[in-house]
């Protein structure tokens, strides 16, 4: 691929990821609107954040089998139609049931997104710069983090959460028919038997080179995703409890959310100059360390404190995401990204609901600090995985 198209498909594919992370990660300024509005307990909001990454974390694999067969494009387009579909949908949404099923729409419509535009993206610049490449799309879809969930505060606000719903809708089925001409334009032919054959000479179907460090860096992976969703999710009904209003709680949101952009790109050059175990040693223990002091501040203090923690729970995904195409064969990328993001995002899924139970019981104040003691579990994971990276030119 010459380097005009690299770019172009950088361009397209940052574009999708602004929209599809923008898309998921809104929801955590509509969870509690939609709390008092029907009166739902910690465990319905978990699982109606579980509706949306449990439908988006099962359909990744099974996206990347249909990329085989029908090319990216084509199935980038139609999981963005679904996911505008289901939001339009929750405009209309009357109770906690609707919610659900048109949430779990619009999910399984953005699982499209990550393993097919990370295939894309590293299969644009196998000749080099991948990870600044990978770096990048990354980035954008934290830019979608900070913009999306602004801009539907300022609407619930301005006009009710409704039409800020039905709206995300309209703009997303738009921008489903410009990826698929312009993709469709870059990209051509899915890599059919080609690939198949090339990933079977690497001694398995799905042309990991490194069953191991693939394992170590998964488990990381979901303990990481996993977390930060919890916390996303429960940190403004923290706030709410310590006397925050709703428009403190939206600006809480988006301060975490625009110190996780600064983060991504902090983390990965960190990890250019100290590694990238140090990397994750550093932002998960940093990630503790602020669970547990947000924990004892009061409001004001609090909302100084969320910029910085949002660097460190969000650091350490930008280190991880780039080493995945250093333990794969290039053939079989769209299938294993969808592998492991199915693991991260799947536990994201199944953590709110029952961190939710666990809220219901003890209160909030005491779930963040059972999660920080959870993420600990990352830091001898990650001296395991020392091995597997050093290895790699990466």
């Amino acid at each position: 691929m010459i380097p005009q198209r690299a770019r172009t498909t950088l361009a397209a594919s940052c574009i999708i990821h602004f929209l599809h992370d923008g898309c998921s990660d809104l929801l955590y300024v509509l969870l509690p609107v939609w709390a008092r509005e029907f009166s739902l307990s910690f465990a319905q909001v978990g699982l109606l954040r579980a509706a949306y990454t449990g439908a988006l974390a099962l359909f990744q694999v099974p996206a990347g089998y249909l990329a085989d067969r029908w090319g990216e494009p084509r199935i980038l387009a139609a999981g963005t139609f679904l996911t505008a579909v289901g939001f339009f949908c929750v405009g209309t949404a009357g109770g906690f049931v609707p919610l659900l099923v048109f949430l779990s729409i619009g999910g399984l419509g953005s699982s499209t997104q990550h393993p097919l535009s990370s295939s894309l993206v590293s299969r644009a610049y196998e000749a080099g710069r991948r990870r600044v490449a990978i770096g990048t799309y990354n980035f954008s879809g934290d830019l979608g983090k900070v913009t999306w969930p602004a801009c539907t505060a300022f609407v619930t606000a301005w006009a009710g959460w409704r039409w800020a719903a039905q709206g995300i809708g309209l703009v997303v089925l738009a921008a489903a028919v410009g990826i698929f001409f312009l993709l469709a334009s870059l990209v051509g032919s899915p890599p059919g038997s080609l690939a198949t054959s090339n990933a079977d000479r690497l001694g398995n179907g799905w042309g990991i080179r490194n069953a191991r460090g693939f394992s170590l860096l998964s488990t990381i992976h979901g303990i990481d995703n996993g977390s930060r969703t919890v916390f996303l999710t429960y940190m403004p009904f923290l706030l709410l409890g310590k006397g925050a209003g709703m428009d403190l709680m939206w600006l809480a949101l988006g301060v975490t959310f625009a110190g996780g952009a600064t983060g991504k790109f902090v983390c990965g050059l960190l990890a250019e100059r100290w590694g990238i175990i140090r990397t994750v040693l550093v932002t998960e223990t940093a990630t503790v360390l602020g669970i547990l002091l947000l924990l004892a501040l009061p409001v004001t203090p609090a909302l100084f404190l969320l910029p910085i923690l949002g660097i460190a729970l969000n650091g350490t995904s930008s280190v991880l995401y780039g080493t995945v195409a250093e333990l794969v064969g290039p053939e079989r990328r769209s299938r294993v990204y969808g592998l492991f993001y199915t693991i991260g995002i799947g536990t994201g899924a199944l953590a709110p609901p029952l961190f939710g139970l666990l809220s219901d019981a003890a209160g909030v104040p005491v779930t963040l600090a059972v999660l920080a003691v959870v993420i600990l579990a990352t830091l001898p994971l990650a001296h395991l995985l020392r091995p597997a990276v050093e290895g790699n030119p990466l």
